[in-house]
């Protein structure tokens, strides 16, 4: 059953992410710590910028808006944190761990 048959409507993405890619790390990572990464990624994509200050997240909504800026959301767990970037150019979205970037 997907989410719909809940009553649940899909969320549509944003913004285009381009080609999507991680790091080995932040793989290893969220396979270690049972984290789903495709869970991330579209909580990215649908704008859920995760552990984000106000101003942050008002520049990842002005990067949606324009298209002019990358769009970076940061997820923090107990055994650490995800990063997920995308491109200003929409043309990837990166996957890593904060000591990566």
């Amino acid at each position: 059953m997907g989410a719909s048959s809940f009553g649940e409507a899909e969320i549509p993405p944003l913004f285009e992410m381009g080609r999507l890619v991680a790091t080995p790390a932040a793989i290893a990572f969220c396979e270690e710590h049972l984290v789903s990464m495709i869970s991330l990624v579209r909580r990215h994509l649908r704008g859920d910028w995760g552990d984000m200050c106000e101003s942050d997240k008002q520049l990842n909504a002005d990067a949606v808006r324009t298209g002019e800026s990358r769009i970076f959301s940061a997820y923090e767990f107990p055994q650490g944190k995800i990063w997920i970037i995308t491109e200003w150019d929409r043309s990837v979205t990166t996957v890593l761990l904060p000591e990566e970037y």
